[in-house]
């Protein structure tokens, strides 16, 4: 390894509970409150980005960091300074708590690619009776790999133009595809998380007030995190009572829950057909978006039930609004994993 990465400077938080929080340290000369500083200093001068590199050499960027932006309250500082959080062995439902953020921007570890029978499962409730159905699962999930996947070579031979080796990655990835919906929502994961400075600041807001301890205290590490990485960019002012409205915003609406609800249906539709300008969807190419305005047209409501694994997948398109569903036993088991599974393996459920 370069020397130049050995002696990085990362920050890690421990979170209470178990798990980590890292800030990376990428080396830049010029990190990310000076890069902020100096895209900022183009709004109070014209005298471009060598002379700002010469305020910015003579008097730093914290002073101007933490009157202008934390101080002032210019929330547009922060847009321009950015950074990449690790959180590393917190469980899914904390990675899904971060993620539920239209601005998200990263990678978390995937049940497709990953094995997770050596995953920690979280259990903040850490009983006795607890412990028992996690290790159940964990063994149902470690136990059942080898049976599925001949099974699966069975179902889908393998061509003669097909090279071995993607051949077995593709039916590892459709095993664990399936037993994914045998893993608890405890299992612990790990993600990255690139944003900038003022979208961490107004997430971890949120994320203090999470109904679960362990989401609060994720978010108390982060911030822990960021204030020794950017001193001078966090540490906003608390009001009590912004706080106390998040609090219960959080608590009483967060989680989504509706144990009537339909397989499928359509909840509201308030496109405007009569002006929607139909040339524009029926010439547009596949894989393409479309334009950014035709939101104005309208909305459509969808409700739907959606195993929790599937809903991993679903939250990654956040150009569209969703809610963060509840987790109960009140709508049963997702059949497709029944489904894919053989006789001699869904016995052992």
């Amino acid at each position: 390894m370069d020397d130049k990465l050995k002696n990085l400077q990362h920050v890690s938080t421990p979170i209470v509970g178990g798990g980590e929080v890292i800030i990376l340290d990428n080396g830049a000369i010029i990190n990310s409150e000076s890069e902020a500083m100096l895209q900022a200093l183009h709004s109070r001068s014209t005298g471009g980005l060598k002379k700002h590199l010469e305020i910015l050499a003579e008097k730093g960027s914290e002073n101007f960091m933490s009157n202008f932006y934390v101080g002032y309250g210019h929330k547009s500082i922060g847009d321009c300074g950015s950074t990449t959080i690790f959180v590393e062995g917190v469980s899914m439902l904390v990675a899904k708590a971060i993620q539920d953020w239209p601005l998200y921007s990263g990678q978390e570890s995937s049940t497709r690619y990953i094995d997770f029978k050596k995953q920690p499962f979280a259990n903040p409730l850490n009983t006795e009776q607890g412990n028992e159905i996690l290790e159940k699962w964990r063994a149902f999930y470690s136990d059942s790999f080898a049976a599925l996947c001949e099974h699966l070579e069975n179902k889908f031979p393998k061509q003669d133009n097909e090279d071995q080796k993607l051949y077995q990655k593709a039916i590892n990835a459709r095993a664990f595809d399936i037993l994914r919906g045998t893993l608890p929502a405890g299992a612990t994961t790990n993600l990255a998380w690139h944003t900038n400075l003022r979208q961490a600041a107004d997430k971890i807001m949120m994320l203090r007030s999470h109904p679960l301890l362990e989401v609060r205290n994720t978010a108390d590490a982060i911030e822990k995190s960021l204030m020794q990485m950017f001193p001078s960019s966090f540490g906003h002012k608390r009001y009590p009572e912004t706080e106390e409205y998040n609090r219960v915003i959080m608590n009483k609406y967060y989680y989504f829950h509706n144990p009537n609800q339909l397989n499928f249906e359509v909840i509201s539709n308030k496109v405007d057909k009569n002006n929607l300008p139909k040339e524009i969807l029926e010439s547009r190419p596949p894989k393409t978006e479309l334009p950014k305005y035709f939101r104005e047209f309208g909305d459509i409501t969808f409700g739907f039930k959606l195993d929790f694994g599937s809903f991993r997948d679903v939250q990654r398109h956040r150009a569209v609004t969703q809610r963060m569903p509840l987790l109960t036993l009140a709508l049963g088991f997702g059949q497709w994993y029944l489904e894919e599974l053989p006789p001699n393996i869904k016995s052992g459920l």
